[in-house]
């Protein structure tokens, strides 16, 4: 058995589960404080989920970073037209963030990760803009048993039995 989104099955479930990954960011890495996990709530959202701030020690100073995150909970691959009504550049100059992560369920369109290489590549304000597909966001999450555990029930329990036959 292989670790798996479709285990969420609602898009606030998939919002919480993102905010749960880096709420456990602290566990993980001593050097990184993480100061806020703010979600946006039930409706619309203009393009924000999730609004993180982050305090970073590398033992020399401290650096804030805040970053807009949106979950996209779609079955399908997403383009470029289904975040069209979102001005990503004015959304994170409005929250004095530093990028904005784009996290899909699926994977995005080749034109999607084409326009957000152009963003990143291209932003004057040197911004962040990242996608991370459903694989991605998996990959990261084995880092964090204790939301796997929270919100992969089926999977927790397959590993518990696995590891009580060892």
């Amino acid at each position: 058995m292989k670790l798996s989104l479709s285990e969420i099955k609602k898009p606030n479930q998939f919002e919480e589960l993102v905010a749960a990954y880096f709420r456990d960011f602290q566990k993980k890495f001593s050097y990184i404080n993480v100061r806020d996990v703010n979600l946006s709530g039930i409706g619309p959202d203009g393009g924000r989920d999730i609004l993180i701030k982050l305090e970073i020690n590398d033992g020399l100073s401290i650096v804030e970073r805040t970053w807009i995150i949106q979950c996209k909970f779609h079955k399908n691959s997403l383009s470029p037209s289904q975040i069209s009504d979102v001005n990503i550049p004015t959304l994170i100059h409005s929250y004095s963030a530093h990028g904005y992560l784009l996290v899909l369920k699926e994977r995005p369109t080749s034109k999607l990760k084409e326009m957000f290489s152009r963003l990143d590549l291209n932003c004057r304000n040197k911004y962040k803009y990242i996608v991370w597909d459903g694989s991605e966001l998996i990959q990261r999450l084995h880092l964090h048993p204790d939301v796997i555990n929270q919100f992969f029930p089926k999977f927790s329990h397959f590993l518990n039995k696995k590891e009580s036959l060892l």
